[in-house]
């Protein structure tokens, strides 16, 4: 069995190398979610922000971490929570589709997709006084499209944005929902 040491821990990120292997961990928490929110205009929520990493504006579906500020977080309420700061649309449910690795070889950091639905708006959104992020509500049967075209402006695009698109209207074993 190798052994596991830190190389550095940051206030919320630790590099750890175990064997051969480098990767790193979330001090805080090991979970995200991501927001799939449909509002009854039949818009999908996107959010638009610059990430430093990349050096670069995204476009993301709305998402947060689990945990990382109460120790009763769950999935459902990091959903809720992050989607009302994020787009100011509030959900009545949230149901967790799925939970998996966001990056296998680099992290262990687990992410869960979740679908909000019954969404109010409740104000403009745009995160919180950290945060400087843009909503976009784009047509459902224009997202694809969309967001196609975002990423030909430059923008740096998830690939599981196209996953939360087809978790739009189905199950993760296919079925419609």
């Amino acid at each position: 069995m190798n052994d596991k040491y830190t190389v550095y821990e940051g206030k919320y990120l630790r590099l750890c190398i175990e064997g051969h292997w480098e990767y790193v961990e979330r001090t805080h928490t090991g979970s995200a979610v991501i927001v799939i929110a449909r509002t009854p205009e039949d818009t999908l929520l996107f959010v638009e922000q610059f990430r430093i990493p990349l050096g670069r504006k995204t476009i993301e579906m709305p998402a947060g971490l689990v945990g990382d500020q109460d120790a009763d977080d769950t999935f459902e309420k990091a959903a809720k929570r992050e989607l009302l700061e994020e787009t100011g649309w509030q959900a009545e449910t949230v149901e967790v589709l799925m939970v998996g690795p966001s990056s296998a070889g680099m992290s262990n950091e687990m992410i869960a997709f979740a679908r909000a639905s019954g969404l109010t708006r409740v104000h403009a959104g745009g995160g919180d006084e950290t945060e400087d992020i843009t909503v976009h509500e784009i047509p459902v049967a224009e997202a694809a499209k969309w967001l196609t075209q975002k990423m030909a402006e430059g923008y740096s695009m998830d690939p599981k944005l196209w996953a939360g698109l087809w978790l739009l209207d189905r199950n993760p074993d296919g079925s419609l929902r």
